[in-house]
């Protein structure tokens, strides 16, 4: 199918954040953090992490006529520079432009050098960071970049999360937080949570054995705290078509009891 080809690029990118992530989390979880209140409406704006936005666009310097762009909106960490360069660098890889080899850049500044070079008149790039949420224990952010090339029928769109132990100051991953066995059970409830998503599509519904050939189910390790249980977030094409754009399954927290390891388990009042 053509859109797998023009996912690609973008698959080099999140493989390359991936390497990253593993790297920032190898000494593993931490085994005190009681992460999620059961009453969350006001913890992300109170607890947590102090992030500053940072924003520009610019197009290629010296271009007159048509240009190609680069937008940026990410999140300084003050007092946090390893978090502040992770999300610097985790942007940078998102942009995926070579299957075959690694970025040959380390950051946004390395990228926009690079892109001014090889960007074509009608390029444009997309990087972003946001909080997702936001407690004493833990800061989540989501990292997104969206990118058109010159001549594409469209613009392709990449998420990836980051799930920072804030006292540890490492990425969580999914096996860390997931009780022994627990990934079937996980996958077991994400699939339900997409089959709940699936009823409120009204394409699936009328036609669900189509739907269901041409966009099956899939697992995600792509997966994020928030107020109300886990979000699982897909890319674009990997659920649904271009038009969908990137779909996200929430699963409560009441449906993962002894799924996710009691520490990253809501606190009952």
């Amino acid at each position: 199918m053509i859109h797998r080809d023009i996912v690609s690029p973008l698959r080099a990118g999140i493989l390359t954040l991936g390497a990253v992530l593993l790297t920032a989390c190898a000494s593993g979880p931490s085994s005190n953090i009681t992460l999620i209140p059961d009453a969350t409406d006001q913890v992300s704006s109170r607890d947590g992490l102090f992030a500053q936005q940072v924003k520009w666009k610019r197009s290629k310097p010296g271009c007159t006529g048509e240009c190609p762009t680069l937008e940026v909106d990410t999140l300084v960490f003050a007092g946090n520079q390893k978090l502040t360069q992770l999300v610097d660098h985790a942007l940078a890889a998102m942009t995926g432009v070579n299957d075959d080899r690694p970025p040959p850049y380390a950051d946004i500044e390395g990228f926009e050098e690079y892109y001014w070079q090889v960007a074509g008149s009608r390029d444009a790039v997309l990087l972003a960071a946001k909080l997702r949420y936001r407690s004493k224990f833990l800061t989540v952010i989501e990292l997104d970049s969206w990118q058109y090339f010159t001549g594409a029928a469209h613009g392709m769109g990449a998420t990836q999360f980051l799930n920072w132990d804030n006292a540890r100051e490492a990425v969580v991953p999914l096996e860390a937080v997931l009780a022994p066995g627990g990934r079937s059970a996980f996958d077991a409830a994400l699939r339900r949570a997409h089959a709940r998503w699936l009823t409120q599509q009204p394409d699936a519904q009328a036609d669900p054995a189509t739907w269901n050939r041409l966009w099956p189910f899939q697992t995600s390790d792509n997966f994020a705290f928030t107020d109300q249980g886990i979000v699982v977030k897909y890319n674009t094409y990997e659920l649904a078509p271009y038009s969908y754009g990137q779909p996200e399954l929430l699963i409560p927290y009441e449906e993962l009891n002894g799924v996710l390891k009691v520490d990253y388990m809501p606190v009952q009042g």
